[in-house]
């Protein structure tokens, strides 16, 4: 772990050799049960925390104790520094630059909930620093970096935990699928939907003055230069002061100069689960088919020509040819959620249902005891951040896995490059590009603004 002088909590972030080699499963809760010191809980330290950086961090202040919050909206930083306080009773020290988080020796890990073209300089420098690290979901802009992320992993040994909390936190229901279809209660997985939703495009945005507590060049980073924009509606529930429409915060998604639409997230979500069910051997797409979509925005050349309004998708129709003759489909139209096809039956799932006639078999012919905590790889817990605790401890990576998020992520990337430029992709996975398209490789990788380079 990190340098600390606090002996006591080095050694709660250890795990006997001997019981990772006997293959005992101690539950989450029982790992960060005990705890109660201050001193033999683990340090965190939360980097983004609008919206989703609150949510993380506040299921996670019952197990780990915060040092720093840092963001680069000064309300938004002051905001979750009180909340933090109110929690602990101590409040933890503000930071607008992440660095001087990542400069802090005892600090343990770090949770990382900016946005998505932020993740992956922010998660190498903190790998780089000597700490773990917890980053939401989607994980990466680009395909490209997804594979530095995998090789700091290998090079520094740290723990990282992907913030795809519907593998542990959304009940059951996830694994409960995956358990169904490996003891073959469908048979042969033929076909997999994975309704995502589609989303609005906006009306042209204005140049808009910057609000006074925000850095908007340092919210910018990695991104290309360019003006704020917003009108000036709030948008509700999102903790206030949100445009409804902008290039920033919560509309961020909008756009692929920092994200990925729908594609990426919640795509992030089923086509995970999708993934997992088919396994580690077959969950890599072969030929990604953009069947129909719709682009807000006029696109040249794979890049939009107008710039003052959303570009991503707003409906899509992605066909994924994968591995065993398995066909997925990505859509925004239907129900949210994913529907298993298989030669013997078929059932759906989300996160407040699981229903079909293999579900219903399910009374009279019940899953083997245990078949879904098999699946999960032991006990399951009711926090994701108790998983990634229980991974400190024991030097092995969490269920929400580098390697894992990012061959599913490959597929949503793949599908926004598909519509992009209007055309299918095959898509080599064991060279990790694209098969015979040169200019659709060059969508593989971004530049980083100057100033914002990855340095490894």
């Amino acid at each position: 772990m990190v340098k600390s002088g606090n002996t006591t909590r080095r050694q709660f972030l250890q795990v006997t050799a001997a019981a990772g080699a006997a293959g005992v499963f101690t539950s989450s809760a029982a790992l960060v049960k005990g705890a109660e010191s201050p001193n033999e809980r683990p340090v965190f330290s939360t980097i983004g925390l609008r919206n989703q950086g609150w949510a993380i961090t506040s299921k996670s202040t019952g197990l780990a104790d915060f040092a720093a919050l840092a963001d680069v909206d000064a309300n938004v930083l002051g905001t979750n520094v009180q909340r933090v306080k109110d929690r602990q009773k101590k409040a933890p020290d503000a930071y607008k630059d992440y660095r001087k988080v990542l400069d802090r020796d005892d600090i343990d890990a770090v949770m990382i909930a900016t946005p998505d073209h932020w993740h992956t300089k922010v998660a190498i420098e903190a790998m780089l620093a000597g700490k773990d690290v917890y980053c939401e979901k989607p994980l990466t802009l680009t395909i490209a970096e997804g594979k530095l992320i995998e090789k700091m992993v290998k090079k520094t040994g740290r723990v990282f935990q992907v913030g795809t909390m519907q593998r542990s936190e959304s009940g059951q229901r996830f694994l409960q699928a995956i358990a169904l279809i490996r003891a073959g209660r469908i048979g042969k997985v033929q076909k997999i939907t994975c309704g995502i939703n589609g989303t609005n495009g906006s009306p042209e945005i204005p140049v808009a003055s910057v609000p006074a507590e925000l850095d908007w060049d340092l919210w910018l980073g990695p991104a290309p230069k360019v003006d704020y924009r917003a009108l000036p509606e709030e948008r509700k529930g999102y903790g206030g002061g949100v445009p409804l429409y902008s290039n920033c915060h919560y509309s961020f998604r909008e756009w692929h100069e920092y994200a990925g639409g729908k594609l990426t997230d919640w795509g992030a979500h089923h086509v995970d689960i999708a993934c997992w069910a088919l396994g580690e051997d077959a969950n890599s797409p072969k030929k990604v088919s953009p069947v129909s979509y719709t682009l807000p925005v006029e696109y040249k050349d794979g890049y939009p020509v107008v710039h003052d309004r959303y570009n991503v998708a707003t409906k899509f129709n992605i066909k994924v040819d994968m591995p065993n003759d398995v066909e997925m489909t990505i859509t925004s139209e239907g129900d949210n959620g994913i529907l298993f096809e298989g030669t013997d039956g078929r059932f759906f799932v989300n996160r407040g249902k699981i229903v079909g006639a293999p579900v219903e078999a399910l009374e009279k012919n019940p899953l083997p005891e245990g078949a879904v905590e098999d699946v999960y790889g032991g006990p399951i817990p009711s926090n994701h951040t108790a998983n990634f605790i229980a991974s400190m401890k024991s030097r092995k990576q969490p269920i929400s896995d580098v390697w894992s998020h990012n061959r599913m992520l490959e597929i949503c990337h793949l599908s926004n490059i598909a519509m992009r430029l209007g055309r299918d992709l095959n898509w080599d996975a064991s060279k990790r590009e694209i098969a015979g398209d040169d200019q659709a490789n060059t969508f593989l990788a971004r530049e980083n603004r100057k100033g914002y380079e990855i340095n490894m």
